[in-house]
């Protein structure tokens, strides 16, 4: 078997996290980076950013979320969405995914053949560096899930740390030390998804 493969198979959303990790915050902030350097994008574009947020920070965060989500999800209904919240905000930390838009538009505007694409590629982009970074926990054995709670708190993310207006958020990734065991991943016929000729 693939080292790689291996590795991937480690990879499993975790929502039950606890705020301890195996490597000191520097440590994750190099692991976080690197992974985002080396994951891949159109035409070398580089679109992805990130902000790393530990400790309040992190849980400031998930204040955010939840008093935006309370304002829209019925009350009879919210206990299961805050127990959702309350599960990333016992967390270490949360990885904050954004795709640059003025790289996007500068894109567009030099390969003009390719313009509608070029958002497309960005999405691309947003998930290698999401899988790359969320495989990178899992080997230093860091629970994480992929969220999405945007657009919903686009601006009160922007807001409260200041980030740039062409910053688009594309997903959160709550990380942490694992409180349970992962339950085994199901998967369907392989029949129904792959498909070889030649």
């Amino acid at each position: 078997m693939s080292a790689a493969i291996d590795l991937f198979k480690k990879r499993r959303t975790q929502y039950a996290l606890g705020d301890q990790l195996p490597m000191s915050r520097d440590a994750v902030k190099e692991l976080v980076r690197d992974a985002v350097r080396e994951a891949p994008s159109a035409f070398n574009s580089q679109s992805s950013r990130v902000v790393i947020l530990f400790g309040e920070e992190h849980r400031k965060l998930w204040e955010i979320t939840r008093e935006t989500l309370r304002a829209i999800v019925p009350a009879e209904n919210f206990a299961a969405t805050g127990a959702k919240i309350d599960s990333f905000a016992a967390g270490a930390g949360t990885v904050l995914f954004f795709e640059d838009q003025t790289v996007i538009r500068k894109l567009q505007e030099d390969f003009p053949l390719y313009a509608d694409k070029f958002p497309v590629f960005s999405d691309n982009a947003a998930g290698m560096a999401q899988f790359a970074v969320w495989t990178a926990l899992a080997e230093a054995d860091i629970g994480a899930s992929l969220q999405h709670y945007h657009p919903l708190i686009d601006d009160q993310v922007a807001k409260a740390w200041s980030l740039p207006d062409h910053w688009q958020l594309s997903a959160q990734m709550p990380f942490g030390s694992h409180r349970q065991q992962i339950d085994a991943k199901e998967y369907m016929d392989n029949d129904a998804r792959f498909r070889v000729f030649g």
